[in-house]
């Protein structure tokens, strides 16, 4: 930013990291590429193995040391500032600032200040220093076939003392490059340096239109506008380009294409924020690799892993996923061609399970380890079993199904629409029979060899309340699953009731991934548990967690975003669970975004039908709102203001005619038809709510003044009624676990028996 310009929204991002914070900074290229560090010094038990360059699965180099007039600088004393796009550690009078460019492996690093001399040593002990050519360095990388070139910036000289190497202070830094040769990737340095300027401004630019067009929010909270910017671009950093386009699952690890973490994120990733483009390459791409050889279990499969080096077909969920989501992407984009194009791959889908995996009941049968739950020890037995007949499996099926009669109705396929349509409805019947009981307040988690209901209370079932229709049961359940699952900072995989229950991810007790399922919390499932309580009329209860997660983006762990895993609990002498599983996950950031879009904005489009429904469920802390949301090719924009007598929702359609169904409780639904131009002024009081319909003169054509519903009223109170006082998770007392008495070796003797849980 220049003296005196006005700051950027990106520049109005920036975070300061305090030494005793020590937080993750990571930043992708778009492509295959990251840059891992931590703001002062690498030490992380699990991630510092990755720090420095990453590209394609492979460890390039593991960071740097910067020197000035032959003195190390040491980050522990810096001061640090961390922006979308870079990263700067203040060093007394020196500067040092850390880019990575879009879609290219290059690296800027530059420091201003020194009198004579700088200087840079890359660090991996697999490093290996090939030669020094005129002013460039070269390097075999770590891992893989790669070679890395250092050169200074502006051209200037560069020498070699004692490991380290040295330019003098005009250059004002060095670029570090990857590429598999040396000739490409001196090319890139010398590109780079010739178009440094462009290339800095277009990787900001894409930012700043990425907030300004794709996930535009504004408000006199601050903190919510502040955390919802960070989390939409540090999602987006996972957006890339590594095999097509594709979302990675997470960082450091999981720099791949997962097919279940896809689809989990597609719609917090990419649909919320009008990526619709990509979405759909999204979708065709893991159409290729589907799974077409009839003989095979697997026919109909996406694959689970889509890596460089490997595809897996080893899971149950990824499939329906992919399925659902291309109906959401219909839903939101209208591109109704797509469905002609992969209506064969819906049609395999389903078929190969019904050829391999459908019982006599329509439940989808799988694999022990073939839901998300998937962890296993050496001998490939399951940490937490899933038998073969999951809840979230069947509720997953279910919906594959009924998406599969949406995309045979507009194929003029009636006779599999009806097929479908009659399986899905059985499958309906014998999920509520045989997953619910009088003595449990909440679904089984999965039906055993003997068609009994196994009750371990899990989140799994947040997904199957869509198989019934009784609200009762559902707000009951809801509330057991809340007070016994939901912490402050997320939901807990397995009950703290259970002799299971494993309290901490990582502990000398026992294995890691004994805990992963079994207790641990996953950040991703916030959404779905914030989702129940807001359509139980609480979205007081679920922004509560939800404004928790938005404080974690902004003040613990990774630099704006959300970690995969927590602790269950503190550690001792601790108020918040500690982060841990990968800094940065996929489906953390997509679903506190899908939700936040989905259900407390609550805009939902169906543009196959020309319809969106506007469901907002807007918690009291926030009394101001402008939005914009991507629907079809147009967009609803949005404003949003509350006081203690009333609230107004205006909202205005650009480019899109369509049907608007409103939906704001106690208020019966009701439906405008919106010509692009349009606005929709809607004002809330607790005894009336007045609608005006203006074309694009501003000329009001409709106008409706509505009663609360009695029958909404007595539904709400009565889920009021049955969720009053709700409240979170809180630990026990150690000593109430089984599983922390014990040493590593009865770990193993107790997880080898599974059926004693």
């Amino acid at each position: 930013m220049t003296s005196g310009a006005k700051p950027s929204i990106l520049d109005k991002m920036t975070m300061t990291v305090e030494r005793k914070d020590n937080r993750a900074v990571s930043f992708t290229n778009k492509e295959a590429a990251y840059y891992f560090t931590q703001s002062h010094v690498t030490d992380h038990p699990e991630h510092a193995y990755f720090e420095g360059l990453n590209v394609a699965k492979n460890r390039l180099f593991g960071g740097y040391t910067l020197y000035a007039d032959h003195q190390e600088l040491d980050n522990q004393q810096a001061a640090v500032k961390v922006s979308p796009y870079s990263m700067i550690r203040t060093h007394g009078s020196l500067t040092e600032e850390l880019w990575l460019f879009d879609y290219r492996n290059v690296l800027e690093v530059s420091l201003s200040g020194a009198g004579k001399d700088i200087g840079i040593a890359l660090k991996g002990k697999e490093l290996e220093v090939l030669k020094l050519s005129g002013n460039t360095a070269y390097f075999k990388a770590m891992e893989g076939e790669w070679i890395i070139a250092l050169r200074p910036r502006n051209a200037r000289p560069l020498s070699l003392q004692s490991k380290v190497f040295h330019t003098d202070a005009e250059a004002g830094g060095f670029y570090i490059s990857a590429a598999r040769t040396e000739a490409e990737a001196a090319a890139l340095i010398q590109d780079t340096d010739a178009n440094v300027n462009r290339l800095k401004t277009e990787r900001t630019k894409r930012m700043e239109d990425f907030l300004q067009q794709n996930a535009y929010i504004s408000s006199s909270n601050e903190q919510l506008t502040l955390a919802l910017r960070w989390l939409s671009l540090t999602m987006d950093q996972l957006v890339t380009r590594q095999q097509g386009e594709g979302i990675y699952a997470g960082l450091p690890w999981f720099n791949e294409y997962w097919g279940r973490d896809q689809f989990i994120a597609l719609p917090g990733a990419v649909l919320v924020s009008g990526q619709f483009e990509t979405a759909k390459n999204i979708l065709l791409s893991f159409a290729e690799y589907q799974n077409t050889d009839e003989t095979s279990k697997y026919y109909g499969r996406v694959p689970n892993i889509l890596a460089p080096e490997n595809i897996d077909y080893h899971t149950t969920d990824g499939t329906p996923r992919f399925i659902i989501q291309l109906q959401d992407y219909v839903k939101y984009s209208g591109d109704t061609e797509i469905i002609k194009q992969l209506y064969p791959a819906v049609l395999s889908s389903i078929e190969g399970s019904l050829k391999h995996w459908v019982d006599a009941k329509g439940y989808l049968t799988h694999d022990d380890n073939e839901t998300w739950m998937d962890a296993r020890d050496a001998d490939l037995n399951s940490y937490s079993p899933r038998e073969t007949r999951a809840n979230d499996i069947q509720a997953l099926w279910y919906h594959q199904l009924r998406a599969g009669v949406y995309f045979a109705e507009y194929m003029g396929d009636q006779k599999n629409a009806e097929r479908w349509r009659s399986l899905a409805d059985r499958l309906k019947r014998n999920f509520e029979r045989d997953f619910r009981d009088s003595a449990h307040p909440y679904l089984a988690d999965r039906l055993n060899a003997a068609d009994e209901p196994e009750f371990s209370l899990r989140p799994n079932q947040l997904f199957a309340f869509d198989m019934f229709e009784d609200r009762d049961y559902t707000d009951a359940a809801v509330r057991t699953a809340w007070e016994e699952l939901v912490y402050p900072w997320g939901v807990a995989s397995l009950d703290r009731q259970h002799p299971f229950f494993h309290p901490f991810h990582l502990t000398e007790q026992y294995h890691k991934d004994e805990a992963y399922h079994n207790g641990t919390v996953w950040t991703w499932l916030n959404g779905i548990a914030m989702q129940r309580m807001i359509e139980a009329g609480q979205e007081e209860t679920a922004y509560k967690l939800f404004h928790n997660m938005n404080w974690q983006a902004l003040h613990l762990g990774v630099v704006g975003g959300l970690s995969e895993n927590l602790d269950a609990y503190p550690h001792e002498g601790e108020n918040w669970a500690k982060l841990t599983g990968a800094y940065l996950q996929a489906w953390s950031n997509a679903e506190q975004l899908r939700v936040w879009y989905q259900y407390f904005l609550g805009i939902r489009p169906d543009m196959i039908h020309h319809t969106v429904l506007l469901a907002p469920r807007i918690p009291q802390e926030i009394t101001d709102l402008h939005y914009h949301v991507k629907v079809g090719e147009g967009m609803i924009e949005a404003d949003y203001s509350a006081n203690s007598a009333e609230q107004r929702y205006f909202y205005r359609f650009k480019g899109i005619k369509l049907t608007t169904e409103i939906d704001i409780a106690p208020f019966d639904k009701l439906e405008f038809e919106a010509e692009s131009g349009a606005e929709l002024r809607i004002i809330r009081t607790e005894q009336k709510l007045v609608m005006e319909l203006l074309n694009g003169h501003g000329e009001i054509i409709r106008k409706l003044t509505e009663q609360p519903s009695a029958a909404r009223k007595e539904q709400q109170m009565h889920s009021d009624q049955l969720l009053a006082g709700v409240h979170f998770a809180e630990p026990l007392a150690l000593d109430n676990h089984p599983v922390m008495q014990r040493t590593r070796t009865t770990a193993v003797e107790f997880k080898e028996q599974p059926d004693t849980l």
